[in-house]
């Protein structure tokens, strides 16, 4: 009993304070604010959300602003403990591999050992798994047979309706080729293919590749906070998942006139 009282006003002291705080954001969760709309419609700009930390392992904690590592990076994989990896649909919070002190927020459309290519703007994925796999799992979806491999026509389209497309963006020389088509690629084992929903405003793998475990951050959590361009604050967002966010209801077929990819 004393030491619990003990701990109660150690928490309650400036140290206790400080180092509750960091550990939370070390360990379990940290704020971040979505800044450009290359995930649109599922996360907008001005969404302020908590980034769940643990859903991959722990990463190696860094001082938050200042991103100052302050543990050696023990297993060389940018983690303190290692968790599971992103999933295919998973929506991920990583650093950009070409400038780690950036976080980017994007979907896992592909992990190791998958394949897949852009054919007017279609994603085209064959899973590591194989055939059966595809047979087995999308069952209710377009595929197409190439060289003896299935391949699964837009295969997230159908379960998170804020992937689109913007048809103002077409294919007059002006736009960079990566929206409209890509060759065939297969993800190094341990990377993961991130595209933003936004598909034609997105600065994602298409462009700058592969993102290794180590640049895995974790995955939104919910949205403790939203307001437009105008700053109107957007109660029907706030306490919402990203799966809650999904749903027909957040989603809109609006797609306003939007400059370049970011």
């Amino acid at each position: 009993m004393e030491k619990l009282k003990k701990i109660y006003h150690w928490s309650g002291s400036w140290t206790g304070t400080v180092v509750i705080v960091l550990g939370i954001i070390f360990f379990i969760a940290q704020a971040f604010v979505i800044p450009s709309g290359s995930m649109k419609n599922s996360l907008l700009i001005g969404d302020m959300l908590f980034v769940k930390k643990f859903t991959y392992g722990i990463p190696t904690p860094t001082v938050p602003w200042l991103e100052l590592q302050i543990l050696p990076d023990f297993n060389d994989n940018g983690h303190l403990i290692e968790g599971d990896k992103p999933q295919r649909g998973d929506i991920v919070v990583f650093r950009y591999p070409h400038n780690p002190k950036i976080h980017y927020v994007k979907r896992c459309v592909a992990t190791g050992g998958d394949i897949l290519f852009l054919q007017n703007k279609k994603l085209y994925l064959h899973p590591s798994e194989g055939n059966e796999f595809v047979k087995e799992n999308y069952k209710e979806q377009k595929t197409v047979e190439i060289n003896g491999m299935l391949f699964v026509e837009d295969p997230y389209r159908k379960d998170h309706p804020g992937i689109h497309n913007d048809p103002s963006i077409t294919k007059n020389g002006m736009q960079p080729s990566q929206l409209f088509n890509m060759m065939p690629v297969k993800v190094p084992q341990g990377e993961f293919f991130m595209m933003g929903d936004n598909r034609d405003h997105s600065n994602d793998s298409r462009f700058w590749g592969t993102v290794q475990y180590r640049y895995i951050v974790g995955t939104p959590w919910f949205v403790y906070f939203s307001w437009d361009e105008d700053k109107n604050i957007r109660w029907d967002r706030v306490f919402q998942t990203p799966s809650q966010l999904e749903s027909s209801k957040y989603i809109t077929n609006e797609i306003k006139h939007q400059e370049g990819i970011y």
